[in-house]
């Protein structure tokens, strides 16, 4: 139970890793959004850091 949460928290740490590449590279990023998403990965990393 304990490495199935492990690698849910990991999938969703890509993809808003992914989700932040895409928004970089558009031609007027929105950097709220951004901050936003990094902010949630930060938190996503430490949880994980925890296990």
């Amino acid at each position: 139970m304990e490495q199935a949460h492990v690698e849910a928290l990991t999938q969703k740490h890509h993809k808003l890793a992914a989700k932040i590449e895409v928004e970089e590279h558009r031609p007027q990023p929105d950097t709220a959004l951004i901050q936003r998403l990094k902010r949630e990965k930060l938190r996503l990393k430490d949880e994980i850091k925890g296990h």
